[in-house]
């Protein structure tokens, strides 16, 4: 069978794959994001098993079998690569590390000096450092079921960008801020370095094995001024669509979901017009039928179910997930939370919202 041909043939058996097409399917197709997690006891044991949260990471056996864990269990319609988003930094030569109980923690990229000692783009160290990812893709694909879509995932720039200079996550971002605000020239430079890195680390997971990728822009909310007064394009979505004309360049027609966290109801509506994605992931914050009134009714959404609704269950569940049906009847949309689910969350509320999802009222 010709390449488009099997791509077709793909696209066809997998419900997740035909939402992204433009295809409204009822009740629609569901993941979670960080869907791999600590609220699954299996996955606790493994992670016991495999040592460090990077060494989980990094085994392409752990990795696949954390990945395939929630698939098992809930049969979700799609399954997402276990791994982080600083996997690429540590592959460009920074240090990184996982806390117990604080998370990541980074050796703070403060100057130009710092940046300097960074692997260049074309240094094939870092795709070598990163190897186990593909391979990880490479097993899950093989183990998953046959309908089941796979997604591989990066962090946008911005994001990634700020771990990096502020050598953790913070609530206000404050010294990737002053960063651009003190030498925008550097700030471009290590945005220009990601670019260029993952767009060649998506390109291999698409080759490896995902059926499409998500680009996790959570600090969507969090910019620095732009001169122009619009930072949201200046920093976020400006360098994603850089991404995803480059991703497509490698693979045409390549499936590729965007997730800008806190950028709001004009934001959200920005995110496809404006980067070139085939699907806007929603954030819990904003009104979802307001979104879909704003948008072509072609316009592929994904998410928006709030995590604290999925821990609190019951009726006020129920509820949530009616609304997400309402505000997406007979239009293409991929059922998901609004970010990802925490390690409080029961298991039980896990498999009511999908009772109430496919229809067990």
């Amino acid at each position: 069978m010709r390449a488009s041909g099997m791509a077709e043939a793909k696209t066809a058996d997998r419900p997740v794959l035909r939402v992204m097409s433009g295809e409204a399917i009822s009740p629609p197709p569901a993941w979670m994001m960080r869907q791999a997690g600590r609220y699954l006891p299996e996955y606790r044991a493994t992670r016991a098993e495999a040592g460090s949260f990077l060494d989980l990471c990094y085994n392409p056996a752990f990795a696949t079998e954390v990945t395939l864990q929630p698939i098992r269990r809930f049969g979700f319609e799609a399954s997402i690569l276990f791994s982080d988003i600083l996997v690429v930094p540590h592959a460009l030569g920074q240090d990184v590390r996982f806390v117990e109980g604080e998370g990541p923690r980074l050796d703070a990229l403060e100057g130009r000096a710092q940046f300097e000692r960074l692997r260049e783009a074309g240094d094939p160290a870092i795709f070598s450092h990163l190897a186990p990812v593909f391979e990880a893709v490479e097993r899950i694909r093989g183990a998953l079921p046959h309908e089941t879509t796979l997604l591989g995932f990066c962090g946008a720039p911005w994001t990634v960008a700020s771990y990096m200079i502020g050598g953790r996550g913070t609530p206000d971002l404050a010294p990737a801020r002053a960063l651009a605000a003190s030498d925008p020239a550097l700030l471009d430079a290590l945005l220009d370095r990601l670019v260029t890195v993952q767009i060649e680390y998506l390109v291999r997971q698409l080759r490896a094995g995902a059926d499409a990728v998500q680009i996790f822009e959570s600090h969507a909310g969090v910019l620095p001024d732009s001169a122009d007064g619009d930072a949201l394009k200046r920093f976020s979505l400006g360098p994603i669509a850089r991404m995803v004309g480059g991703i497509r360049a490698e693979v045409p027609g390549a499936k590729i979901i965007v997730f800008a966290r806190g950028s709001g109801l004009d934001g959200h509506a920005r995110v496809i017009p404006e980067t070139g994605a085939d699907v806007v992931g929603v954030d819990w914050g904003v009104d979802l039928a307001a979104l879909r009134g704003r948008v072509p009714a072609t316009t592929v959404t994904q998410g928006n179910l709030h995590p604290e609704t999925l821990i609190e269950g019951g009726r006020a569940l129920d509820a949530a997930v009616d609304a997400i049906l309402a505000a997406t009847e007979g239009q293409p949309h991929i059922f998901n939370l609004g970010h990802g689910i925490t390690p409080q969350t029961p298991i039980a509320h896990v498999e009511q919202m999908l009772a109430r999802l496919r229809g067990g009222r």
